[in-house]
């Protein structure tokens, strides 16, 4: 990426890329924001990883349910499992609170292909508790 020709060589990758986004540097955010590829490269971490807090994101924002569909998608291609993208919603229920919280599950659920409705309309009972 251009940032990094650029970064002095007394500054680690992760404190340039601080001081380009705190300087609105629309380069690095164009590159960013528009390639999810220079995006997982840029960030650090594993794909897997990378989805997972995609999520988290999109949970916090309280996201269309498009956007659920688009990063679960990308999350099962990095091997993550339904039950994992389930427990994103979990851990972050304190941080987003009941009502986001409450919100989010049935766009969530569809997202991971299961209608939260078929079991609150008694039409699927519910293959475990927790």
């Amino acid at each position: 990426m251009e940032h990094e020709r650029e970064r002095p060589s007394a500054v680690a990758p992760h404190e340039w890329i601080l001081t380009k986004l705190a300087l609105n540097d629309d380069s690095l955010i164009a590159g960013l924001t528009e390639s999810d590829a220079a995006n997982l490269d840029a960030s650090g971490l594993d794909p897997r990883t990378h989805a997972l807090v995609r999520m988290g994101a999109l949970l916090a924002l309280d996201a269309a349910p498009a956007s659920y569909g688009a990063v679960v998608r990308l999350a099962e291609r990095a091997g993550v499992s339904g039950s994992e993208i389930v427990g994103v919603l979990v851990a972050v229920i304190p941080y987003i609170g009941i009502a986001r919280t409450v919100s989010a599950a049935p766009e969530l659920a569809l997202a991971v292909g299961f209608d939260v409705n078929d079991v609150i309309e008694g039409d699927r009972d519910v293959a475990g508790s927790v």
